[in-house]
């Protein structure tokens, strides 16, 4: 894609900015700032990616995952913020996530052992673990909420705070993995995604194409629910007090 294509690109974004003028919809800062953000983080990741591919060092490979993971854990803790302690749990959770589902990926052979494959891979699953663990914590929040009065009987009754809280965690823990499972059933008929689009763009036989994203997708469904059971049983304590009471 040439310079000139990637500024004419700016009109999508004209487009969205005149909708939310005529609608008088108040996003344009929203839409202004994302546009600037999104268009110099990606030149600056191409920019590192670069250096990183070309030094193929594992020091360089292993600052940008920290990146990615210290980045995503701080998007999904925000779901969370006056829970005291939220992101360091949520970072120990995308780690572990991250850690097994490329490790599995590398002990079977299915990817080769290089940054070219390492980073891309990685900053897909921890964005789909990143996504699972928001939307844990919101649905956490709002399930909490509902059911205040039942967690308060259970505690009242002798139940401990897992007890108290066990159906609650459940249905956030469903809730969160719904959409990586409703992907992966429409996928192909309703959407195509990024991975199998930008090679067959690039020019690799769409077969080939269809393989690494059938790869993607099954390492998303293994990514989604490490994350969200492990988010659920490193933070449901965080809606106690100390003294097992039900936080305000």
């Amino acid at each position: 894609m040439s310079s000139m294509s990637l500024w004419l690109s700016f009109s999508f974004v004209l487009i969205a900015l005149l909708l939310s003028l005529w609608q008088k919809l108040g996003l344009e800062k929203e839409i202004a700032v994302s546009t600037v953000r999104c268009a110099v983080q990606l030149l600056v990741i191409g920019y590192m990616l670069q250096v990183v591919f070309h030094a193929d060092h594992p020091v360089y490979l292993a600052l940008v995952l920290v990146m990615m993971i210290a980045v995503a854990s701080w998007n999904a803790s925000r779901r969370g913020d006056r829970l005291p302690g939220v992101y360091w749990r949520i970072t120990a959770a995308l780690t572990i996530t991250t850690t097994v589902t490329m490790g599995l990926l590398l002990l079977l052979g299915l990817v080769e052992p290089t940054p070219q494959y390492l980073i891309p891979l990685s900053g897909m699953i921890i964005g789909n673990a990143m996504l699972v663990s928001g939307l844990f914590l919101n649905h956490m929040k709002r399930e909490t909420e509902t059911a205040r009065g039942e967690i308060e009987t259970l505690l009242c009754l002798g139940a401990n705070k897992r007890q108290a809280i066990h159906d609650v965690l459940k249905r956030a823990v469903t809730a969160s993995m719904i959409p990586t499972f409703d992907t992966m059933k429409t996928i192909g008929l309703v959407q195509l995604p990024g991975t199998m689009t930008g090679m067959i763009i690039a020019g690799a036989n769409p077969i080939d194409a269809v393989r690494y994203q059938i790869l993607i997708m099954f390492a998303f469904s293994s990514s989604a629910a490490i994350s969200a059971v492990l988010v659920s049983l490193l933070c449901y304590r965080l809606w106690f007090t100390r003294e097992s009471m039900l936080r305000p």
